[in-house]
């Protein structure tokens, strides 16, 4: 990536306008990282290879999140974290997940029930105009 295209991606992940859950070429997640660090941002790599259900799932989200220990561990309880994050104060959130193929494929319903909830969340933060990125590494994204 060129510096020209870091401070592009800079400028794209800024716009809480554009901010939401979205499929991405693999291999530059080094670069969404350093971008969203290079802001400021909370930016996580929730490493999702060997996930095969909603359990698992919402643990790996809540471990790189630093959920507090109050945390229901349930879909409900991630969508209310997800939407408050006040224990991890930033001007804006992004979360790299590498390897959800394998929960789309082993759990298509708990993979949208996921994706419903990180969708939620990224438009309650760009509310706040606060930027809320859940980007998913995949050759093969999901279809509408």
């Amino acid at each position: 990536m060129t510096p020209d295209d870091r401070l592009q991606l800079r400028g794209f992940l800024a716009d809480p306008a554009m901010c939401g859950v979205y499929a991405v070429e693999p291999g530059a997640d080094e670069d969404y990282l350093a971008a969203a660090r290079a802001l400021d941002f909370a930016a996580v790599a929730v490493d999702f290879a060997g996930c095969t259900g909603k359990d698992d799932a919402i643990a790996r989200i809540a471990a790189a999140l630093r959920f507090p220990e109050w945390f229901g561990a349930n879909w409900d309880a991630l969508a209310d974290s997800l939407a408050d994050l006040s224990w991890l104060p930033a001007p804006g959130y992004l979360l790299l997940l590498p390897g959800t193929d394998e929960l789309r494929t082993s759990d298509p319903e708990g993979f949208d029930t996921l994706a419903s909830i990180l969708e939620a969340a990224a438009a309650r933060w760009a509310a706040g105009r606060i930027p809320f990125w859940a980007l998913l590494p995949t050759r093969d994204p999901p279809r509408p």
